[in-house]
């Protein structure tokens, strides 16, 4: 008799405890696999921190084959699943396909950023929720103050090292704070014209920083960032976002090159595709964690309304001290469902408070709720945080007593450019690259824009004067890609050439069709060519097994879903309101979990031989040459704002 089956989509907060919890009590009497785009655990609360330059992006990722015995990784985001045929489908990191069967499905997929319906927002704004995102933040700020430093204009070097977060919740506040304290320590090196300073602005349309936690603790925090020189401002969010800068809703502009997104997060929607009894956005399922029913479904983390037994009649939070803890019940319960061992038990707990980490020796804090600021609460901190990890604990105590006693080094690297981590994505722990398959149904949060699709364009960064790459209609794009490589594909300009594995661009707009791919026949789906032929969507996958087939040159269609599979659909427009959430980062685990696994429906590039590769037209006259501190140009988007949910 063959072993039973328990897939687990995502590895956040609750994925990641219910496959570790559920390799100890099952112990080779099932086979578990655990989905997930990355092959680790972000702990999320130590982000910002990453950002500031303090840790070092590996300390803050838990690898996931290293930590979890007997569980199998499968890499990649799941975007259908068939209830009826008991199947999960999904999307590799190199667009091919598989399916996974399963005996018993825990679906974790966390949280997707919130997005609100601004003009210039998701095309000038980033947001803070994956490795990426941190990244490409520190280089930028690097970049900012340098060229601060650098201009002999007096109101460039003003609005380059201005920085604007919104959104007062835990990450935005986090971020502010030891923000401001990076850019302090890098300008004593790096000093500026005289009387100027990095200046940080804090918005938010709360009353109050940190608006979730008890008003003293508030009141220490906006102490804290005022001491320190970060502009808060109440009540007051950003009306209109700009290459330039930042009308906000009191009328005033702020000159800026930075706008950082922290406004909260809701639900992925994969479980909006479902059909399930819905609670704002989040799936119900009851006390043990499982969909009515659906004996065989379970759902833990922010994907989930889970009844909240000391408050009757409400949900408990999107926060990482819900999920970790439900990951622990819902283990639990899909062993004892599968006769393996232990009894079913209902979810209950105990709030234990919140922590938030400012920077330096200060914090705010409220264990067991008992109020704490200043040493004693950054103390509690960051003994929590070397508590809370599930791994890495030396090195992140080594990182830190580093940055105590040695300054901090302050380099752009150029791993994450802008284009990579749009504020739309759907998949903000993995950076976008060429060629790789992003496209997804249209709105969706997600869908490919950033590789050169039609709708709006992202400026390019590190230009001299900050001007944004132009690609009118009818004239080619500038080159500055990375590797040298021109950015094409835009309206009135050549396709993209030279995109990752060797496929050609197929079927941009307005453009003759993209030549001399390494391997590739040229394009045939431009206006005035040839008729395209139609290409397959990806490969189909043997359910069974989960291994990937690919096609071939003949272009096969992709083969139809069982009866009840449910694709992820595009995100519904309404307008959402204004929220004020963030990630959470509770003390004893209060911080907001990730751990979605989502991808959009792009269909895989085809392989074909082809001509050798044409070297494309010179680039335009005063173009700076391309290297790492040159981002690529404008990109085209499709993604609609996204609807609004629990924060």
């Amino acid at each position: 008799m063959s072993r039973p089956r328990i897939v687990i989509v995502g590895a956040g907060f609750a994925g990641y405890r219910t496959a570790r919890t559920l390799s100890r009590l099952t112990r080779h009497q099932a086979d578990i696999v655990l989905l997930n785009p990355t092959d680790y655990f972000l702990y999320l609360p130590l982000l910002p921190q990453v950002a500031a330059g303090i840790l070092e992006p590996r300390r803050v990722s838990v690898s996931l084959s290293g930590t979890l015995p007997r569980v199998r990784l499968v890499l990649g985001e799941a975007d259908g699943i068939d209830l009826d045929g008991r199947t999960v489908h999904y999307t590799d990191p190199e667009g091919g396909e598989g399916t996974l069967r399963y005996d018993r499905l825990v679906l974790a997929a966390g949280s997707v950023n919130k997005l609100l319906p601004i003009p210039g927002v998701a095309e000038h704004a980033h947001g803070f929720r994956g490795l990426p995102e941190a990244l490409y933040l520190r280089d930028h700020v690097t970049r900012q103050v340098e060229l601060a430093a650098a201009a002999d204009d007096r109101a460039e070097c003003a609005a380059r090292c201005t920085f604007v977060v919104v959104g007062a919740g835990y990450t935005g506040t986090e971020v502010a704070a030891h923000g401001q304290m990076y850019t302090d320590a890098q300008v004593r090196r790096h000093p500026m014209r005289t009387g100027m300073r990095p200046r940080w602005m804090l918005l938010d349309v709360a009353e109050r920083v940190l608006p979730e936690m008890d008003e003293r603790l508030s009141r220490t925090a906006e102490r804290v960032l005022r001491q320190r020189g970060v502009d808060v401002r109440m009540g007051t969010s950003v009306k209109e976002a700009t290459h330039d800068g930042v009308l906000l809703t009191d009328g005033t502009t702020v000159d800026t090159r930075t706008l950082v997104w922290c406004v909260g997060v809701r639900p992925d929607p994969l479980v909006e595709s479902l059909g399930l009894p819905m609670e704002r956005g989040r799936l119900l399922v009851d006390p043990h964690l499982q969909v009515p029913g659906r004996p065989e479904l379970f759902a833990c983390g922010d994907v989930a309304a889970v009844p909240d037994l000391t408050k009757p009649g409400q949900y408990t939070p999107m926060t990482a001290q819900h999920a970790w803890r439900h990951g622990k019940v819902c283990a639990e319960n899909v062993a004892a469902s599968l006769g393996i061992g232990g009894q079913r038990r209902a979810y209950r707990h105990r709030d234990m408070g919140f922590v938030v980490d400012l920077g330096g020796a200060k914090a705010a804090a409220n264990p067991l709720g008992v109020p704490m600021s200043g040493p004693a609460a950054g103390a509690v901190t960051r003994g929590y945080h070397l508590a809370a990890m599930p791994g890495n604990r030396v090195r992140v105590a080594a990182d830190w007593l580093l940055d105590a006693v040695l300054p901090r080094q302050a380099v752009q690297l150029g791993l994450v450019r802008s284009w990579s981590v749009p504020l739309e994505s759907a998949s903000p722990e993995v950076a976008r690259v060429p060629g790789r398959p992003d496209a997804g149904p249209a709105g969706s949060a997600g869908s490919a824009g950033s590789a050169g699709g039609p709708g709006r364009t992202e400026p390019a960064e590190g230009r001299q004067g900050g001007e944004p790459a132009k690609a009118r209609p009818g004239e080619e794009p500038a080159k500055s890609q990375p590797d040298g490589e021109s950015a094409k594909g835009q309206p009135g300009g050549e396709p993209a050439k030279g995109q990752q594995g060797g496929e050609s661009a197929k079927g941009q707009p307005g453009g003759e069709p993209a030549k001399s791919q390494p391997g590739g026949e040229p394009a045939k789906a431009q206006p005035g060519g040839e008729p395209a032929r139609k290409h397959p969507g990806r490969p189909g996958a043997d359910g069974a097994s989960g291994e990937r087939h690919r096609t071939s040159e003949s272009a096969r269609p992709r083969p139809a879903h069982a009866p009840g599979t449910s694709r992820k659909a595009a995100e519904p427009s309404a307008a959402p309101k204004p929220s004020t959430g963030a990630r959470r980062s509770e003390a004893p685990g209060g911080t907001r979990s990730s751990g979605r696994t989502r991808s959009p429906g792009a269909p895989a590039p085809t392989r074909s031989a082809g001509p050798p590769a044409d070297p494309g037209p010179e680039p335009p006259p005063n173009q700076p040459p391309p290297g790492p501190d040159i981002a690529p140009g404008p990109v085209k988007r499709t993604d609609g704002p996204a609807v609004e949910g629990d924060s």
